[in-house]
């Protein structure tokens, strides 16, 4: 399979088995971010079985999501030096076999390590390369095609949440962690649909160093054997053009607007998994029944399928493609100020509204993610690129549930928590704007300069410009990206 890619660079089709893959992603972000959503619902039948509080349960969901991030840059190393369809396979098995080994569970401390850390790293392994082959296969519709792709995380908390929760009534949660295992199994199935093609962009280059010749170009053996010197200079060419094909790949993380986008990321997990890892005991917590409290997730994930594929095909229109940036922004603004609402709200019909807002400005964020990562970096490193953005999910992944847990024990309320999530998407998404206005008065400057009939711009050479003091005078005007 590492070998089943096609030969000679192609376009990206924008269709055609293009959307057997975006089938296959849709199915990978169910049983991935889905499923990990509803890992929450568990929450109240560990806290009864172990008699543990809150911040101790909350390590496993956050365990979950940690691995799922700090392992992705893995994901994209196998999907790269092997293909996509083996890490999904692979990463399908091992997620199926830690929910399994998860229904036998008999302390919180191996549910950290069989749902928490196997099942986190099968996920890792199926989530970045999936959605890296989407971008593979869409161009001008990307934004559209990922809208439909990342619904799949509305869909399936929509379906999973009231499913998981009635698995649990007549299985208790033994059966209903068995039974998401054998769900989840069907990881390898989406693996199976991800076919390997080669972008005319990504067409491999020469190698510097022939792999069966010597310095002269001729193949120098002793009976059919490579001399001494000459394996010795092969394995050190292999090794030298291996080490520069990952400096190549990795060349991204020197481009200022990466690293600015990179920031914002960070602070967006930050905040963004404490809502649905809290809503349902918070809404517990203010007298909501279970039945309604699960319901309140699935109203949050069918908002957020629209969110996915609504603001999907509204970036693609041509008067918003090149204002991604911006849009991606403001849905994760949005969000924020969504947070800092919820001391208002204490009966379910007011919790109503949290969940559509929420949910679609979750589910906007979402499908803008993999859009904006490949505008800035493009197609050919958008796979690494990925990788390190999901990457920079972990850390907040692994510390705020339980930071927001030892909010809810020490202040006795919900409200702290909610407010530090608030506070963590604002700041994402104020950080994109000054960016932005920082970029737009550079460029404003640029065009001023260009306007100038006294200095005429040439970029990356000297200009020569004269006054009536010093004739001179040398004026040099670098290149900018």
């Amino acid at each position: 399979m590492a070998l089943e890619k096609k030969k000679g660079g192609v376009l990206p089709p924008d269709g055609g088995w293009g959307w057997m893959i975006v089938a296959g992603c849709f199915v990978v972000t169910v049983c991935t971010r889905a499923v990990t959503r509803c890992i929450s619902i568990f929450f109240v039948e560990f806290q009864m079985h172990f008699a543990k509080d809150y911040s101790g349960t909350a390590w496993i969901h956050s365990l979950v999501d940690c691995t799922t991030m700090l392992c992705a840059p893995l994901g994209s190393l196998i999907g790269n030096r092997l293909s996509c369809r083996i890490a999904v396979i692979l990463g399908g098995f091992l997620a199926s076999i830690g929910l399994v080994l998860s229904s036998f569970a008999t302390s919180l401390e191996y549910l950290y390590l069989s749902l928490g850390i196997l099942t986190g790293l099968g996920f890792a392994l199926c989530y970045t390369p999936a959605i890296a082959m989407v971008g593979v296969y869409f161009c001008e519709r990307k934004a559209l095609a990922y809208g439909i792709a990342m619904s799949g995380s509305g869909i399936g908390t929509f379906i999973l949440a009231p499913v998981v929760q009635l698995l649990i009534e007549h299985y208790s949660w033994r059966g209903a962690l068995l039974i998401l295992g054998g769900f989840v199994s069907n990881l390898c199935v989406c693996g199976a649909l991800l076919r390997p093609i080669i972008l005319k962009e990504e067409e491999a280059c020469p190698l510097p160093v022939d792999s069966e010749c010597g310095y002269d170009g001729k193949p120098s053996e002793v009976n059919g054997m490579l001399t001494g010197k000459v394996a010795g200079i092969k394995s050190e060419a292999d090794g030298n053009v291996r080490c520069l094909q990952s400096m190549q790949e990795y060349s991204f993380l020197l481009m200022p607007d990466f690293l600015v986008l990179a920031g914002s990321f960070f602070l967006l997990a930050t905040g963004c998994s404490l809502p649905f890892v809290y809503l349902v005991p918070y809404a517990l917590d203010v007298g909501v029944s279970h039945h309604n409290a699960a319901f309140l997730m699935s109203i949050l994930g069918v908002i957020d399928i629209i969110g996915n594929i609504s603001f999907g095909w509204l970036t693609d229109r041509r008067f918003l493609k090149k204002y991604r940036n911006i849009c991606y922004l403001l849905a994760v603004g949005m969000e924020g100020l969504c947070c800092l609402f919820i001391p208002l709200l204490n009966t379910f019909v007011l919790l109503i509204p949290f969940s559509v807002l929420y949910g679609y400005f979750d589910g906007a964020y979402v499908a803008l993610i993999p859009v904006v990562t490949s505008d800035v970096v493009g197609t050919t490193y958008l796979s690494s690129a990925l990788g390190v953005v999901y990457f920079l999910h972990a850390v907040p992944y692994l510390v705020s549930p339980p930071i927001g847990g030892w909010l809810v024990d020490t202040t006795g309320t919900y409200t702290a928590t909610f407010f530090l999530s608030g506070f963590a998407l604002i700041s994402s998404s104020l950080l994109l704007f000054v960016a932005f206005i920082i970029r737009h008065c550079q460029r404003k400057q640029k065009n001023c300069l260009s306007e100038d009939p006294k200095l005429e711009s040439c970029e990356g050479k000297q200009v020569d410009y004269y006054n009536s003091k010093n004739k001179d005078l040398t004026i040099i005007i670098p290149a900018t990206s």
